[in-house]
């Protein structure tokens, strides 16, 4: 399982934890982690503990004030006018996926902050190991763990 915080004005502040009844899991080496995340847990096996700091440059970069994008109302017609604080699942031109988080609603567009809502921020882990298993074929297939059995849900 995983603890995960963040540094907010020298003050270490919750951001998420998972269980051992619902696990982080995830396939190593397809590139869904944070590279330096990936590189803390490499070698550990099942019951190893650990914990470490992800410093911004390692994690999600610096804050780019200059990251935000005013995004015409037109394009909410279907889904409704978002809250303050909602994230937008976007695509850029490239087909790159990602999430702006709304930070005001005006009468002519949603002004959206485009950076990654950990940017800046330096993150602390403490983390358990509940397993190491090989990946299933079909996880190698679909590029994505399919949960602690390797079953994929539905």
């Amino acid at each position: 399982y995983v603890l995960h915080t963040i540094e907010a004005d020298g003050e270490k502040v919750f951001v998420e934890q998972s269980n051992t009844e619902e696990p982080l899991t995830y396939l190593a080496g397809a590139g869904m982690m944070i590279p330096k995340f990936e590189a803390e847990l490499q070698g550990l096996q099942s019951g190893d503990k650990k914990s470490f700091v992800i410093s911004p440059e390692e994690g999600y970069g610096a804050r780019v004030e200059e990251a935000v994008a005013q995004l015409p109302l037109d394009m909410f017609k279907e889904s409704g006018v978002p809250p303050i604080g909602a994230l937008l699942p976007l695509t850029d031109d490239a087909g790159n996926q990602f999430r702006a988080t709304v930070v005001e609603v005006t009468d002519e567009a949603i002004i959206a902050d485009l950076n990654p809502p950990m940017a800046g921020k330096t993150l602390n882990f403490d983390v358990e190991i509940l397993n190491v298993r090989p990946a299933t074929e079909e996880e190698l297939s679909h590029g994505h763990a399919h949960g602690v059995d390797g079953t994929e849900s539905h």
